[in-house]
């Protein structure tokens, strides 16, 4: 049990200062769980803890609470209001049987006036509370920010697994039909084998990337061509299942670059994925092609409706998203790490009377062009 004496809050007062206190403070039993006050009561008095302990709250929303402290024996509460004249904006609760001491709000005042040591140390504990306060607050802040990127994260990640997983199953169906031909099931496992690769790739860039991870880029020799056309047609499927079309436009560049295949693979799924999000109600995805003496474009364009003025400073930021139901951000962040490992470079823009085009630039270098 903790008397007024050896209470920090009253170690400034003189014996003749601690004799007037004595009367006026009143001793008050409040058994578990019982309110000392509750938020929107009158500042009528500071509260300091003789024994027990007392939990102070505040609403967050109309069915949950967060907790700002624990008031120990010995310490003070219910300061704010009276000092500031204004409702409590917090609720005192008593977790254990608890009594405290109760000093009344005019009491108080007077006492403040005439003694400045004593108006000093209440100062300085508010002031401890109040940083507290301010700790705890941005504490829960950031637990509140971590749960909602993990949230946005794991949407994000079911939502690229399902487009994998929907061909996987779709083929599968295909494959067990009794009428199927030998040459179909033989097609249906390559299918189902490149969507497993796909996941297995899809995963390792995440944890690469949210590790911190240096990615090692196996480079090889490959026509590019040829691999965009393999690309093309390995997606073709998912989107047509969002009700758009991908073509190439133009000539297929007939030059070998070394790039890392799965990686680059990434880049192409990413961007083609973006157009087709951007475009729910349906519409084309074109793939062409540019080629200048020190380096090949890859374009991809479509016909949504264009680049947010909001993000456009940002697109390539991990977790920037703008009007997308699923997603983290980290997809562009990604293929921009995997071009910059191959060397290159990518951006975006808007096409006036279309829609967005996201290119990106592989250095041509000593590469040996196709007869």
């Amino acid at each position: 049990m903790v008397t007024l004496e050896s209470c920090a809050l009253f170690r400034q007062l003189s014996p003749p200062e601690l004799a007037a206190l004595r009367p006026i403070t009143q001793e008050k039993n409040f058994p578990a769980g019982r309110e000392v006050f509750k938020e929107g009561d009158h500042g009528d008095g500071v509260y300091l803890v003789q024994s027990g302990r007392v939990e102070i709250s505040a609403a967050v929303t109309q069915h949950s609470r967060s907790i700002l402290s624990q008031v120990e024996p010995g310490e003070a509460f219910g300061e704010m209001a009276v000092l500031e004249t204004k409702p409590r904006s917090a609720t005192a609760t008593a977790l254990v049987d608890s009594t405290v001491y109760f000093i009344p709000r005019e009491p108080l005042l007077e006492l403040l006036d005439r003694s400045p040591g004593f108006a000093l140390e209440l100062l300085r504990d508010s002031s401890r509370r109040l940083r507290e306060f301010d700790l705890r607050h941005v504490q829960e802040i950031l637990q509140a920010e971590r749960l909602a990127v993990i949230g946005r994260f794991a949407r994000a990640i079911v939502h690229d697994l399902k487009n994998p997983l929907n061909i996987i199953g779709l083929t599968a169906e295909l494959a067990a039909l009794e009428n199927t031909t030998p040459a179909v099931r033989q097609k249906s496992v390559a299918t189902i084998r490149t969507q497993v690769d796909r996941i297995s790739e899809m995963v390792g860039d995440i944890l690469d990337f949210t590790q911190g991870a240096r990615v090692e880029t196996i480079f090889g020799s490959l026509d590019y061509g040829a691999f965009a056309k393999q690309i093309v047609e390995e997606i073709r499927p998912e989107v047509e299942l969002r009700r758009a079309q991908i073509e190439i436009v133009g000539a297929l560049p007939a030059v070998k670059l070394p790039l890392d295949p799965k990686r680059l693979r990434r880049v192409f799924y990413n961007l083609i994925h973006n157009a087709t999000d951007a475009m729910p109600a349906g519409g084309k995805v074109t793939v062409r092609f540019q080629q200048s003496a020190g380096e090949l474009v890859t374009e991809i364009a479509d016909t949504g409706p264009g680049i947010a003025p909001e993000i456009a400073g940002k697109l390539f930021q991990a977790f920037a998203t703008f009007g997308k139901e699923h997603g983290t951000g980290l997809g562009l962040s990604i293929c921009k790490k995997i071009a910059e490992d191959h060397h290159g470079r990518i951006w975006a823009r808007n096409e006036p009377g279309a829609g967005a085009v996201f290119a990106f630039a592989l250095p041509l270098g000593n590469v040996r062009r196709e007869a």
